[in-house]
């Protein structure tokens, strides 16, 4: 099965009230076209990173009450886990859709990390486009456009990295719910590829092979 785009009922599932009746709705239309996107990436992914990428689909396993706000397919270099690792992420919340390149609280080598980005600021600051964001907190919609942001300011959300024990940093491409519909399965993969060719030198300076 080809994938086949995200509609407005996609979206629409993060409005749907109740985790039994949201998270049946997720599994039935959001995560085979989640699953889709793995398989069609992780080659395309693992020859941009020259590390073998593997596929994680959220599962919101531990969730007992809450639904969950948004979802996604997150991949790494590792088969049983991403959130400890340097990954990439495609998503969905209700208003739009997400492609990042992440570094998630849960990194222990994030202070290290965070410490190449600094060295390599200038260069980073350069080459990100105007139009994509930046993120402090993976599980909130909002996010910093690149355009606002000065060097000095991206020093600081470096140093904030480093320093901070849950701090995160996310750095990517967000798309509004109807354009995603707009642009169709065809547009939309090659929306996403273009993002992920411009943030994989991200991803090679925090694994030190850039």
């Amino acid at each position: 099965m080809e994938f086949g785009g995200f509609t407005n009922e996609d979206f629409d599932v993060f409005l749907i009230d109740g985790l039994e009746a949201r998270m049946d709705a997720l599994k039935m239309s959001i995560r085979p076209k989640l699953e889709q996107l793995g398989k069609y990436y992780a080659p395309s992914l693992s020859a941009l990173t020259g590390d073998e990428m593997f596929v994680h689909v959220a599962k919101h396993a531990r969730r007992t009450i809450n639904p969950p706000k948004d979802t996604w397919v997150a991949f790494a270099n590792n088969p049983r886990g991403y959130k400890m690792l340097p990954h990439f992420q495609i998503g969905l919340w209700n208003t739009h859709l997400f492609v990042w390149f992440a570094i998630i609280y849960e990194a222990p080598q994030k202070e290290v990390i965070a410490e190449r980005f600094s060295k390599k600021a200038s260069k980073i600051y350069k080459e990100i486009p105007k139009d994509f964001s930046w993120s402090l907190d993976h599980t909130r919609p909002e996010t910093i456009s690149h355009q606002q942001l000065t060097k000095s300011d991206l020093l600081g959300q470096f140093e904030r990295l480093k320093t901070i024990k849950k701090a995160e940093l996310l750095c990517g491409y967000t798309i509004e719910r109807d354009k995603v519909i707009a642009l169709g399965a065809e547009g939309l993969l090659t929306q996403i590829e273009d993002v992920f060719n411009k943030v994989t030198p991200l991803y090679k300076i925090a694994q030190n092979t850039k």
